[in-house]
């Protein structure tokens, strides 16, 4: 047994945990909660800086756990009223979130071409935003937009669904404004729409693999007038069914496989072609 166990639920970092996991960021110093072995050795794997490991009473040590972290013991009760879950796994952390800039990203994405940014727009469903965050790292996202009203993607949902993904791809706040200078940085911008009524041109047959951004709208508007203004084209994923749209992070997904299918193919070819310089 650890020597010293905080039993009651009003000590000040058990508030503080508790703040974190709500996303109440002025009581939580800034600090981001997440919960359970998983998510915490991908916060390690990743670099991040992490400021306090709190174990349940019942749970022994990981051998992985950093020697250098705090390590605090909290009673299952004490545990239990702090992170949001209805079976705890025992073992959270607070820890530093990354910071990214939007002008930083933008300068780096002119360094790193092409470039493939994601868009989501008034996205509402965390574990919407969640998994397209870890479908961005799965097909080589260079940075996910997110537009006001969109969910956090510290919320403890997105968190889950993104299995860490969160940690390592740049997730920026951005503006319209913000967006149209894309454009202005050589980013073709596609708007994904439901239906080929809109003049949508199909997913195989646009250009993917140039400098370009996708555009995802809220589960139930979809796109707004706004955003569709500023788009150079639109695109869509053909369904012989019956259903009349996807679910956002599944077209997402699927449209950010396409491009990655697209620049691997496009890679192939080029290095095919060396071979016979």
């Amino acid at each position: 047994m650890p020597a010293i166990v905080v039993t009651s639920r009003a000590n000040p970092r058990v508030k503080q945990l508790r703040a974190a996991f709500v996303g109440n960021a002025r009581l939580s110093g800034g600090l981001v909660a997440i919960e359970g072995e998983h998510l915490l050795q991908e916060a390690l794997r990743s670099g991040l800086p992490i400021k306090t490991i709190f174990l349940s009473e019942r749970i022994d040590p990981p051998a992985w756990l950093p020697r250098t972290v705090e390590l605090l013991y909290l009673a299952d009760e004490a545990f239990s009223s702090a992170v949001n879950t209805q079976h705890p796994q025992g073992i959270a952390a607070l820890l530093i979130p990354p910071r990214w800039e939007v002008d930083s990203a933008l300068a780096a994405i002119t360094r790193n071409p092409p470039p493939l940014v994601l868009i989501a727009e008034s996205l509402q469903d965390p574990g919407n935003l969640g998994t397209l965050i870890r479908s961005a790292e799965a097909f080589g996202v260079t940075a996910v937009l997110t537009t006001p009203g969109t969910v956090s993607e510290w919320n403890q949902k997105a968190l889950r669904a993104s299995a860490g993904s969160v940690f390592r791809v740049p997730v920026i706040a951005a503006t319209h404004a913000d967006i149209a200078a894309l454009k202005s940085r050589g980013l073709h911008l596609f708007a994904a729409v439901a239906g080929a009524g809109e003049k949508a041109v199909p997913i195989a047959t646009a250009n993917l693999n140039q400098p370009c951004a996708l555009m995802i709208g809220n589960e139930g508007a979809g796109l707004s007038p706004d955003l569709l203004a500023l788009a150079d084209a639109r695109i869509t994923i053909p369904m012989p069914g019956r259903v009349e749209s996807l679910n956002a992070a599944i077209a997402g997904s699927l449209l950010l496989y396409e491009a990655a299918r697209q620049r691997a193919a496009s890679q192939l070819t080029t290095d095919n072609s060396q071979l016979f310089l």
